[in-house]
């Protein structure tokens, strides 16, 4: 059995057995598990309605889990990916309302203005590592809470007191009338054709460039990186900040596409922190990201439909959730079971 086919069954088998365990949990808690996914299924794909908000909740997951998995790629832990993406929902809101251009235009800006904010974000962690050897998951954890607190700052006084900002203009905005007639007045907006772009981009960057071939040596060996000649404080600074402006952009999908303002919060939106389970779901890769991202938003959307469609608590499922993720991430225990079997069978 190859590697290649290895890698695919794993996650394929993680998941199964993610479901079957939360199925036993559903039984034990007294619900119907065929009745409990079914309602799952129809969540998911029930209606080009349920497809289209399916859709818009993968959209800032594939970006989330991008920031997450380019920083690990280069070794680095950036979990600040939530503030970088709350300080990037308020610069898309901002530039999306506070000017009057054409859509050519102000569209472009208000995204570039995202993945500016988390970008400058990224990169004060990414400074503090390379010039002071501060951790970056020490900088970036209290970099999250500092973002959350300055956009809701920043908001309250935009707003004159009131909770949120105004409306973007059209001119700024991602949502379509043919997609919202195609999808039946879903939520669905053009966002989920700049996060693929970003798809693309990654992997650009990492296998086709000389600047990717030095980020994933740095990640992979500082000291072996540092003796080839590259500047190691360098890559550092610019992996967090490419990181940081891919978090950015999964700020701008809600700020352009599904709310349309920036509003305070009184707590993190947590897709940032999800887009670390998209990431390790992912293995860290721009495609697998995209199936990972598809999995749990997928998840996360179509679970809402489980308490009313099947009568099934939202605390069974988030627990059928975790599980699936716990066995995805439990992945190396499938991958050598499955690697001894092959050495098995070639054996025979």
């Amino acid at each position: 059995m190859s590697n290649r086919v290895i890698n695919i069954l794993v996650p394929i088998i993680s998941i199964i057995i993610g479901l079957i365990v939360g199925a036993i949990v559903m039984v034990v808690s007294g619900y119907d598990p065929i009745q409990g996914y079914s309602a799952l299924w129809t969540g998911i794909f029930g209606d080009s309605y349920s497809i289209g908000n399916t859709i818009r909740q993968i959209t800032p997951y594939i970006l989330a889990g991008l920031a997450v998995a380019f920083a690990f790629r280069t070794g680095l832990f950036n979990i600040g990916v939530e503030g970088q993406l709350i300080l990037g929902w308020l610069a898309a809101a901002w530039v999306g309302y506070a000017f009057e251009l054409p859509k050519i235009i102000h569209l472009p800006l208000a995204l570039l203005a995202a993945a500016a904010a988390g970008a400058f974000w990224a990169f004060i962690a990414g400074f503090l590592k390379a010039k002071f050897k501060v951790h970056e998951v020490i900088a970036t954890i209290m970099l999250n809470y500092t973002a959350l607190y300055i956009a809701n700052a920043v908001i309250k006084k935009l707003s004159d007191g009131s909770f949120k900002t105004e409306r973007v203009l059209e001119s700024a905005s991602l949502r379509s009338p043919f997609l919202r007639e195609l999808t039946d007045n879903s939520s669905l907006h053009y966002g989920i054709l700049i996060a693929l772009l970003m798809v693309v981009v990654m992997w650009f960057i990492l296998e086709k460039t000389t600047r990717g071939y030095e980020l994933k040596a740095v990640g992979f060996n500082q000291h072996a990186a540092e003796y080839a000649g590259m500047s190691v404080n360098k890559n550092v600074i610019l992996a967090m900040t490419i990181s940081g402006m891919f978090a950015g952009l999964g700020g701008a999908m809600e700020a352009l596409g599904t709310f349309q303002n920036a509003s305070i919060k009184a707590g993190f939106t947590g897709i940032g922190f999800d887009g670390i389970a998209v990431a390790l779901l992912g293995a860290n890769t721009p495609l697998g990201v995209v199936f990972g991202a598809s999995l749990f938003g997928s998840l996360k959307y179509g679970a809402l439909n489980m308490p009313n469609a099947a009568g099934i608590p939202e605390e069974i499922v988030s627990i059928i959730i975790a599980l699936i993720i716990f066995f995805v991430a439990s992945g190396y225990v499938i991958r050598v079971g499955l690697q001894k079997l092959s050495k098995k069978k070639e054996g025979q």
